[in-house]
């Protein structure tokens, strides 16, 4: 059995657990450690070394990172800003832990989870992983291959609102639902024109969304129709952690 420490990075917690990548089951329980604010490097550092810390770990340790990854190095993070663009995060982990790192997109991540041990697994075709929480990540997928650090979350969308062109998750993602205190039916109508317009543009065979709402699919699964399977994450918002732990085991021997 290969065990990785797999860390999926957000803006509100960073949170991991010990996975064997056979089989991405949990060894541990979820360990979760709010995200230092303001935003910066040494603190997120400080919270993921409380994670191997808290574990006694010294092994490979994958992450997931909100924001594209090219090389190891962090080219954006639209939710926790410029302190990280241009920082190669697997060795900064490195230099603080002495643990061997794997970085990549944190979508990315949770679409490699669920390719590999979840509602994915087997799956051929286009397959399109969206997560819907703080924003919307997005990972796709051609006979089980990864075109990474897409960022669907990021199309431009008509606020009739105001009547200008936004981000799609500034209108569509659970944290716009809950700020702008939507109700489940209200917010599934409009993320069911987001699926849509996704849906349009790559023309997937099947649709698995995850993230938090994927803890919650009776206030909102009923309302979605879109033209191509869909399916919740099986995973939910383990997935994350799995496909960083099985990246990084992958990546690192």
């Amino acid at each position: 059995m290969k065990k990785v420490l797999g860390i999926d990075i957000g803006g509100s917690g960073v949170k991991g657990a010990i996975v064997d990548i056979k089989t991405g089951k949990f060894l541990t329980e979820r360990l979760r450690v709010p995200t230092p604010k303001p935003y910066s490097l040494e603190g997120l550092l400080d919270a993921i070394d409380e994670i191997i810390k808290t574990f006694n770990w010294n092994g490979v340790v994958g992450c997931g990172f909100p924001g594209v990854v090219r090389q190891q190095i962090i080219e954006t993070a639209l939710n926790l800003g410029s302190p990280f663009y241009g920082v190669n995060l697997a060795e900064e982990i490195g230099r603080r832990s002495a643990c061997n790192a794997w970085v990549i997109n944190d979508a990315d991540a949770a679409g490699i989870g669920e390719m590999r041990f979840g509602a994915g697994k087997n799956q051929n075709g286009s397959v399109l992983m969206l997560t819907v929480g703080t924003g919307i990540g997005s990972a796709l997928f051609t006979n089980g291959n990864l075109v990474p650090n897409l960022e669907f979350g990021s199309i431009k969308m008509k606020d009739k609102k105001s009547g200008k062109m936004v981000l799609a998750e500034t209108l569509c993602s659970d944290a716009a639902r809950k700020r702008l205190d939507l109700k489940w039916e209200v917010w599934a109508e409009r993320f069911n024109k987001y699926l849509n317009y996704i849906q349009s543009l790559i023309n997937p065979d099947l649709i698995i969304l995850g993230g938090g709402i994927s803890s919650k699919p009776e206030k909102f699964f009923d309302y979605l129709d879109v033209k191509c399977d869909l399916v919740l994450a099986s995973l939910e918002n383990r997935a994350g952690i799995a496909g960083a732990a099985f990246e990084a085991g992958k990546r690192i021997s």
